[in-house]
């Protein structure tokens, strides 16, 4: 078989659904088709609109075959989601928006039979972004539905079972905060036994198996070669890690940017792990834990600049560092290195435009470095996705971790690492500007002043 050389990547992010060409070859995108992913309300309780994603995914594939043949499909998705299916491929019950609260309302008997953080690495998170608590909930208070279920899927192999016809599960899915994996063990944890959920799921393979080619009447469909590949898929954030895993030399970290930020640390110095700052451990794409931190970064930004316009001036930079305008965390409360304070500004009278956006560029690199430090972080750092073309974000995570910040290309971070699984190139590192910690010692003073007030809040 010639190399597979023009990947589609299904990437289904919280906030925005991507279906990327990868052209492999110059690790670099050559089509985007980008759809907003709305959460449906009407039904039992919030989900995802899993048959809009599906017509958008489609019509993507037909559209970007047309301009350039599609070699394979690899498929990566948000993490904190699975899917209850019955032995037709059929949804037994709505997929799970993990901004729901409903399985708060079994928390008191969730957490009675929960494993520990030192058997998951798994933090207690709210809502339903433990996995586990979200199927928890449906079990109970879906009974009879729940009961029709024969197969458990994580999020990007629930798509790849519709695409192939397929069932697998991976471990990237797994492992991201689910209560679900010993990452230890490379195997279920206790909690899958002691509800006894063990035979109904699907398969583990690696996230570069081939699952098979694509249905046919998918192939009719889409105009797609009937024979094209798919492959297994993986957690976004992992796909972000997946190029440098494959290429860099420890000690480095990557920050993945979406609607959350993930930081995640490999070969960093050894550190105890505090999962009530929302630390926990990832699985990677090779099966490895990963020390990991993360905070809604994407959906901060978001609600912060609204609908204001993303300029700013060199005055407006001096002025943010001079006057030490600050903004304290956390405008999104429940998750992130301070998840139970409420966010303040500081010596912000008379803000413009410009200035406003060069504080909340600094807040949110402050954040992350934050993350970076509880976890460890050493060597140089590489920014994935949206925040990376954002220079102050930059520039001020170099000077609070003092250490270099690599500044991604690629337009969506994660399709260059998802493509990856149809490789065997292990150069495929996308290109990016290095930024060096800033020699003014404003940066750095700000940095402290930031700090130094976080903590005097206690």
């Amino acid at each position: 078989m010639s190399a597979l050389r023009h990947i589609a990547v299904i990437d289904i992010g919280k906030t925005n659904a991507k279906v990327a060409l990868v052209d492999l070859a110059t690790s670099s995108e050559v089509a985007l088709r980008r759809m907003a992913n709305a959460v449906a309300t009407e039904g039992p309780y919030p989900h995802h609109d899993v048959e809009r994603l599906w017509a958008f995914i489609l019509a993507s594939l037909r559209d970007i075959n047309r301009e350039q043949h599609i070699d394979a499909i690899s498929i990566t998705t948000h993490g904190a989601t699975g899917v209850l299916v019955d032995s037709s491929g059929e949804l037994v019950l709505p997929v799970l928006d993990y901004e729901f609260d409903g399985p708060d309302r079994l928390a008191a008997d969730y957490d009675a039979i929960r494993p520990p953080f030192a058997e998951t690495g798994t933090p207690r998170l709210p809502l339903g972004l433990n996995l586990g608590a979200q199927f928890f909930w449906q079990q109970k208070r879906f009974p009879a539905e729940f009961a029709h279920a024969t197969t458990i899927l994580m999020y990007p192999q629930y798509w790849a079972l519709r695409l192939t016809g397929v069932a697998a599960n991976e471990v990237t899915s797994l492992g991201c905060h689910t209560d679900l994996w010993n990452p230890w063990t490379a195997d279920f944890s206790s909690l899958v036994d002691r509800l006894d959920w063990r035979g109904l799921m699907a398969p583990v393979r690696p996230a570069r198996d081939r699952l098979g080619p694509i249905l046919p009447a998918l192939a009719a469909r889409t105009g797609l070669d009937p024979q094209t590949l798919v492959f297994c898929g993986l957690h976004d954030s992992n796909a972000s890690l997946l190029p440098h895993l494959l290429s860099d030399a420890p000690p480095f970290s990557v920050v993945s940017t979406g609607t959350w930020v993930v930081s995640m640390a490999v070969g960093g110095r050894p550190v105890k792990l505090d999962p009530a700052r929302d630390t926990l451990v990832n699985v990677n794409a090779l099966g490895d834990p990963v020390p990991s931190a993360r905070f809604m970064g994407g959906r901060e930004f978001s609600v912060l600049t609204e609908s204001r316009p993303e300029t700013w001036s060199n005055d407006d930079v001096r002025a943010v560092l001079a006057r030490k305008t600050l903004l304290l965390p956390s405008t999104q409360q429940g998750s992130g290195p301070f998840p139970h304070a409420a966010a303040i500004w500081l010596d912000a009278d008379s803000m413009n435009n410009g200035q406003r956006f060069a504080a909340i560029s600094f807040y949110l690199a402050l954040m992350t470095a934050t993350c970076l430090e509880l976890i460890g972080a050493d060597g140089p750092t590489t920014v994935e996705g949206p925040f990376a073309r954002n220079q102050l974000f930059v520039g001020m995570l170099a000077a609070a971790t003092a250490r270099g910040v690599v500044a991604s290309e690629a337009a969506t971070g994660t399709s260059i690492g998802a493509a990856l699984l149809a490789s065997d190139q292990v150069t495929a590192r996308g290109k990016g500007e290095r930024t060096e910690p800033p020699t003014d010692p404003a940066w750095a003073d700000y940095t402290s002043a930031w700090r130094a007030a976080v903590e005097a809040r206690g």
